[in-house]
């Protein structure tokens, strides 16, 4: 049993999950929780950590099947963990790895494109978010907040594990990349004149949804095929951009189930 936050792996944890740069060397990151363990590919877990208190509950010696862990105590588990209500399971997960080109999905192809995402929850929202809605993928610059910090991973809600994404050294040079693969990208902007409602998506997409502060950058901007706004009643300004993407993502999602009934 680990008895103390001096034991290295446990120095280890800590350091996953506190430094993107350890999560970049290591190719891991850590997740929290039953619901995150239970979803992890199994061929992709690296280590498996139980409290004392966990592995005393008889209900959950049946999760742990085929798995070796180490026990922690109780203690020791709540002074690693990231979270202020431990599950009392966490689990060491290798990162997972695609090309741009998985992305893509023929005719189906539904993009979310991040530039300089900040915010953990939101980022994580999105991804989640996105799988509900049928995307096919997330591409992102490398100053958008990292994609396996803790509080992205919870707010993914096991949605982490089944998004394909692609992190760009450059940002502009891969959307020249997805725009010669036959995807429009409509840019959430200002200047947008058309609701975002009035565009057909059933052909290849992607939408792009810029910083929160500050919106798309205008050398990202440029390189969408045309700008599209969110209708504002009242006095407001803007969305929460994962609010902003949920609606795009699912008006593309409902134009193309709405297309699928009409050829039924």
């Amino acid at each position: 049993m680990i008895t103390s936050t001096a034991n290295q792996q446990m120095k280890n944890l800590t350091a996953l999950m506190k430094k993107a740069r350890e999560r970049k060397k290591q190719k891991a990151f850590v997740v929290e929780g039953i619901k995150m363990f239970l979803e992890a590919p199994r061929e992709s877990v690296i280590n498996v950590y139980v409290s004392e208190h966990f592995l005393a509950e008889k209900e959950h010696a049946g999760m742990l099947a085929g798995y070796s862990y180490e026990v922690v105590a109780d203690n020791v588990f709540r002074a690693v963990s990231d979270t202020q209500t431990p599950q009392g399971i966490m689990a060491v997960v290798r990162t997972p790895e695609y090309t741009l080109e998985e992305l893509f999905a023929g005719e189906r192809t539904h993009l979310l494109v991040l530039d300089s995402i900040q915010d953990p929850g939101n980022l994580g929202t999105m991804i989640r978010t996105g799988e509900g809605a049928g995307l096919s993928g997330v591409i992102m610059n490398r100053t958008t907040v990292d994609l396996f910090n803790p509080k992205t991973i919870r707010s993914t809600m096991g949605s982490i594990y089944r998004v394909p994404y692609y992190v760009a050294e450059n940002l502009e040079e891969t959307l020249q990349k997805v725009k010669e693969a036959g995807v429009a990208l409509y840019a959430a902007h200002l200047k947008g004149t058309k609701a975002y409602d009035a565009f057909d998506y059933g052909k290849p997409t992607g939408f792009m949804i810029g910083n929160e502060g500050n919106g798309l950058s205008n050398e990202v901007a440029e390189l969408a095929d045309c700008y599209i706004r969110i209708p504002m009643e009242g006095r407001v300004e803007s969305l929460n951009a994962a609010v902003s993407a949920a609606l795009l993502m699912y008006e593309c999602n409902r134009q193309r189930r709405k297309s699928g009934e009409n050829l039924v």
